[in-house]
Formats: C-alpha cells, structure tokens, sequence
C-alpha cells in the first residue's frame, strides 16, 4: 500500500482552506449558480438540490450546494463489511483536468466529493471523529477527490470511481490512500449549516482555475461485494444541479 506522508505544508494549506472565505452565504442566493428546482417525486430532502455553486479566492475554491432538507443528515446504513458497502455523496463535478491536483493527466472527470461511509475507512491520515484513532471514521462526513469514468460493468450508462488495474502505476496525489482507485483523500472539512454543505479546496499556484466549469450531484455509490474491479460504483444518482450534467457553472 502506497502512502505517502504530507508535509507540514501541505498541512497548513489544507487548513487554511478549512477556514477559507466563511460566511460566503447560500449557493441558491449567488450570481451564476447553479439552479435546481425542488423535486417532484420523491427524492430524499438531504439529497435534493436546489442550488451549486463555486467561487474562488486566489488558489482556494469554495464549492457549495443548498439542499431543500438538512444537508448531511442522512448517513448509510452499516452493513459490517466492505464488499457491498454502501456510499452517500455530495459531488461537484468539475472541468479540470485530473491532473490539477495530481492524478495522471486525461484519464477522467475530475469531482470533488463528500462522503460518509460507515463500512470503512479511506481517510488514514486523518481522526475526523478525534477519538485516537483515523481507521474508524469513514461515517463521519469527509471529502475526496475521485476520477470518474463510464463504467459499464456497474449498468449501462453507468459511472465508477477509475479502478487502478494490478501492475500499473499511474501519476497519483501525495494523499492517495492506497485503494485501487483513483481516489485522494485531500482532508479538506465539509461544513455543514442547515440545508447547506460548503467544501474549500485548495490548488497549487499554477492550476488555472479562472472559466473551469462544475456542476453538481447528489448520488449514492456501493463497493463491489467481491471487492474487485470495478470497485466502487455509482448505483444511484439523487438529483443533478443542471439536470444533465453539461457542467454549466463556471468559476
């Protein structure tokens, strides 16, 4: 397993985007978001999008949604193992190239994602629950980035995280947690405010940031029971901010 340590700088800069442009407001009150009126038939509050939104400030981006519930308050049910797993997500797909944050280059759609998974834990540098211990807290709400890709193995038309197939060895960020996929567990820490979730993503200086295009989704994932390629599938998709995900926002 490839782990690699972050340095202390690194360190600072994910909290500093913690903490970065508080208090910005609700994605549904911002010029330019993305609008979604709220659903019909059915679909669960926390997971009903009104609204997507990003802005940056300098190498900080703040991507944030406004859900018709209480955004984060649903969790997955634990199933007590790690194939067939269950996933909640919010996610904002972005225009970027994997490679802006360090992925091997074209190889996807680049999201940001926040997860709560109580099956497993794929954050292990870090304690989100603060109680000693980082491998038992994959249910408390947590951020990643992932390459998306067309993965018809998980249904038709269907997307999956990109597996990493065994004895390749792609260009992977500094915070990659090991799993076979191109998953990077960044630390940055959602923030939750009633039907709100905003996440603040920090970039190195020379990503260009200026036009990138996002949109927004809410969708549940699954492990593979076998836990084999592919290995971590979109199963459901809750709502999509621009109802197609052409990505209509731009920063």
């Amino acid at each position: 397993m490839r782990i690699s340590l972050i340095s202390g700088a690194a360190l600072m800069l994910a909290a500093s985007a913690a903490l970065a442009d508080e208090g910005h407001g609700r994605a549904a009150d911002q010029d330019g978001a993305v609008l979604s009126a709220a659903a019909a038939d059915g679909t669960r509050a926390a997971f009903d999008i009104l609204a997507a939104h990003a802005h940056r400030k300098g190498n900080l981006v703040t991507f944030h949604m406004t859900t018709n519930g209480e955004a984060g308050a649903e969790v997955p049910e634990a199933t007590g193992a790690v194939g067939g797993a269950g996933v909640l997500s919010y996610v904002w797909p972005t225009s970027l190239d994997p490679s802006a944050v360090g992925f091997e280059g074209g190889t996807g759609i680049l999201a940001l994602a926040a997860t709560s998974h109580p099956d497993f834990d794929d954050t292990p540098l870090y304690d989100e629950n603060q109680d000693g211990d980082p491998a038992n807290d994959g249910v408390v709400w947590h951020s990643h980035w992932v390459v998306l890709t067309p993965t018809e193995a998980c249904g038709p038309g269907a997307l999956a995280v990109r597996d990493i197939p065994e004895g390749e060895t792609p260009q992977l960020p500094a915070t990659w947690p090991g799993f076979p996929i191109f998953l990077d567990s960044p630390g940055f820490s959602p923030v939750f405010d009633g039907p709100e979730i905003a996440v603040t993503a920090a970039f190195g200086r020379e990503v260009a940031l200026e036009g990138a295009a996002y949109d927004g989704v809410t969708a549940a994932l699954r492990v593979n029971a076998d836990i084999h390629a592919p290995l971590l599938c979109v199963t459901d998709v809750f709502d999509v901010a621009s109802g197609d995900l052409s990505l209509p926002g731009k920063l």
